[in-house]
């Protein structure tokens, strides 16, 4: 099995303690469990996005727009630790998981004020955009239209990798004080045809999330694992909102 997604390796849904799944077991993994612990993180993000859209609301209104950004900072790098710790730590993803939804939803929504504040109505294109998309990838997968064969697998994994490496790359020109790839932020023909093929990778993304969470159900992986299956498509989802919106704001700003 393979995903993408740097949360859902191929050993994901191993029995961290005797390396072997868990066969037979009353405790063992099920999809309705793994639904319903997607959808409480998914509650837990919106909560966590309304309080700091909120703030960034009162920060604008009160002449302090850098007031948000503890928020945008703390919601960025504390979600990414905690993402660290429970990938390598799969066992706490009953409580890392929730940690990170908030976490990630006070990040999500100060990141969406600004665009909002910039870009009126982009906010609600995105998130419709996103669950569109995952209803539709959802839907294509149930019904066989969409096939999560090892090929199929070997390339999104591979396009994924190489976007990894770009943003990498920008990351390091930027620091270093150099320009970077104009392509990868900016609104020409090139960074729109980027951005739409990033998102094309992060929404794929999802049909290998819901092959690996089927696989780890058919197998019964540990119950934990509904949390931590839960959480590997969550960060798949945050990332495919954040390139919709990245994608809306470029065409948006050539109007």
């Amino acid at each position: 099995m393979r995903s993408g997604n740097p949360a859902l390796s191929e050993n994901t849904f191993l029995d961290l303690g005797s390396g072997t799944l868990v066969r037979g077991n009353a405790d063992a993994m099920t999809l309705n469990g793994t639904v319903n612990k997607t959808a409480l993180l998914l509650v837990l993000t919106l909560a966590g996005a309304l309080f700091s859209w909120a703030q960034f609301t009162s920060a604008m209104a009160a002449g302090n727009p850098g007031a948000i950004m503890p928020y945008v900072w703390g919601g960025a790098i504390g979600g990414f630790i905690v993402a660290m710790v429970t990938i390598f730590k799969k066992t706490w993803s009953p409580y890392t998981a929730p940690l990170y939804a908030v976490l990630e939803g006070m990040f999500l929504g100060a990141a969406s004020g600004m665009f909002e504040l910039r870009f009126p109505g982009i906010v609600v294109q995105a998130v419709g955009l996103t669950f569109g998309t995952l209803g539709a990838l959802l839907l294509a997968y149930r019904s066989g239209l969409i096939k999560a064969t090892e090929n199929f697998k070997l390339g999104v994994v591979a396009a994924t990798g190489g976007i990894a490496l770009l943003y990498l790359a920008q990351m390091a020109l930027q620091f270093f004080g150099f320009g970077g790839m104009s392509f990868i932020n900016g609104s020409s023909t090139i960074g729109i045809l980027f951005s739409v093929g990033v998102v094309i990778v992060a929404a794929l993304n999802l049909v290998l999330d819901f092959d690996f969470i089927e696989q780890g159900v058919e197998h019964g992986a540990p119950k934990y694992m509904e949390w931590y299956a839960a959480f590997g498509l969550l960060v798949t989802l945050v990332w495919l909102y954040l390139e919709i919106l990245r994608l809306l704001s470029k065409l948006q700003s050539r109007n």
